[in-house]
Formats: C-alpha cells, sequence, structure tokens
C-alpha cells in the first residue's frame, strides 16, 4: 500500500510539473506539429500506450489538466492583472532610447487623452483574446490568440508607462471595457473559431485605422508616444494578416460597423475619463 502511494505521489508531482512546464514555456506550452509540453511530459499526463505500440507525443490541450473552477481563477486573475495591475512587457519599450521633451499643458493633456485611448483598446484587446481563447475548439487557434494576448500586454504596459510619464491616468471605465470585450470575445468563440478569428481581423484593422489617426494628432514633438504607437500599428497588421491566414471568416456588414460605433462611444469617454 505504501508503495502505491509512492507511486502515485510520483506521478502526482511529475504531471504537475509538466503542467508548470507549459505554462512557463509561455501562453501554456510551444505547440509544435499539434502538440505541447516535452515528450516525457506528453506522455506522464496523455493516455498509456498499449501493449506493442510505439509511445508517441500525446496532443494535450492548454486547459485539459485545469478544473472548471481552475480555469474560472485563471481567467479571473488575468482581468485583475489587466484591468487593475501592472503587467511587465517582455519586450523593451519603443520609447526607451526616445528623449523626452517639455509639452505645455495642452499638448501634454491632449497627448495623455490619446494615450488613454490606446490604453484603453489594450484592455479590450487583451478581454477580446482572452474570451476567444476560454472557448476556442481548436488547440492551434487558442494558442494564436494568446500569443496576441501577450503582444497586447506589451502594449498596455507601455501605453501605461507613458500614461505615468504624462502625469495621467488609466480610463475609470476598464472594469466596464474588459467585461464588455471579454463577454464578446466569448460569444465569437462559441460561433466557431472562424468567426472568431474574423473578429481579431476586423478588431486589428479598426485599431489600426485610429493608430493612424493618432499619429497625425499627437503634438509634433510627442516622440515618445509616436515611438510607441508606431510599433502598435506592426504589430495590430501582423494579428490581422496572421488570423486572415488561419482562416478567418469575413464579418456581416452590419457587425463591423457596430464595432465601429462601440469604438467611437469608447474613445469619447477614454479621452476624458
Amino acid at each position: 500500500m505504501v508503495g502505491r502511494i509512492a507511486a502515485a505521489d510520483d506521478h502526482w508531482n511529475f504531471a504537475t510539473r509538466c503542467e508548470g512546464e507549459t505554462e512557463e514555456a509561455g501562453l501554456y506550452g510551444t505547440f509544435v506539429g499539434g502538440a505541447s509540453c516535452s515528450n516525457d511530459c506528453a506522455m506522464a499526463v496523455g493516455s498509456t500506450p498499449e501493449r506493442g505500440q510505439n509511445r508517441r507525443m500525446t496532443q494535450i490541450s492548454p486547459t485539459r489538466l485545469h478544473s472548471p473552477l481552475d480555469r474560472l481563477l485563471v481567467e479571473a486573475q488575468r482581468a485583475l492583472d489587466t484591468v487593475f495591475g501592472n503587467p511587465p512587457a517582455e519586450r523593451p519599450n519603443p520609447a526607451a532610447d526616445t528623449p523626452d521633451v517639455v509639452l505645455d499643458p495642452e499638448q501634454r493633456r491632449h497627448a495623455a487623452g490619446l494615450m488613454r485611448i490606446n490604453h484603453v483598446g489594450e484592455v479590450c484587446a487583451q478581454g477580446l483574446y482572452f474570451g476567444q481563447a476560454a472557448v476556442a475548439r481548436d488547440v492551434h487557434t487558442q494558442h494564436h490568440l494568446l500569443e496576441a494576448a501577450q503582444e497586447e500586454t506589451d502594449h498596455l504596459a507601455w501605453c501605461a508607462d507613458r500614461l505615468h510619464e504624462l502625469d495621467s491616468r488609466p480610463s475609470l471605465f476598464n472594469p466596464v471595457w474588459y467585461a464588455g470585450s471579454y463577454a464578446l470575445g466569448a460569444l465569437a468563440g462559441l460561433r466557431g473559431d472562424d468567426w472568431s478569428l474574423g473578429f481579431v481581423v476586423e478588431t486589428e484593422r479598426q485599431v489600426e485605422a485610429h493608430l493612424d489617426e493618432h499619429l497625425e494628432t499627437l503634438p509634433q514633438n510627442d516622440k515618445r508616444s509616436r515611438a510607441i504607437l508606431r510599433v502598435m500599428k506592426i504589430d495590430e497588421a501582423r494579428h490581422a494578416d496572421q488570423a486572415e491566414q488561419a482562416g478567418a471568416r469575413p464579418l456581416p456588414a452590419p457587425i463591423p460597423s457596430a464595432m465601429a460605433l462601440a469604438s467611437k462611444l469608447m474613445k469619447t469617454v477614454a479621452y476624458r475619463l
């Protein structure tokens, strides 16, 4: 009996280590050829091969090792980190080597309003991607969404840093923006991965458009904000292109218009609050 308990403990510890390995690898593991984890980890938590069969890597869903309560806690932590936390960027701030300049009060107020809008945009992107990933049916689609979400975390951190430099703050309505975007992402994901990716394409194209608008209206001497927005625009375009290549479904005409209207409302409120 003692031997059985010890063996069970060993297997549990090994499986737990494997779960940690996938998360530490970034975004629940790196998927190569439709699988995640190392061979040993995959075989530890996957099915046991039948006698006479060769062992092979088992495809593992990023959430298969989590109970519903675990997943709920993960999503709650993501929401708290996005809305109230200060998640660190994995990449260097594009404005790090750009000297700051003194803006007059009106320029500073306008730049802060625009960067607050961009910060809200990243909060919404996090909510959308996490909502979609939570219900994604295909592991590769889920991985794509979580990978994009990580880059959006970089944008979130950069915008937050710039707001701090401008002596300003994020939007007071960030919890509302996140909750609405998460619900929209989950609803899109429930329609199917192609619909989910279609929302990614439309969202990123609209974000590209408003980044262009901000680059035109920012104070000309606010080079730090401009450096951040230029890199963000490149990332958003890549996310849209990748979603199209992954099989995004074009959205029916009323949906993009409704999204643009909601975005206009968000920008009007976030500029001031």
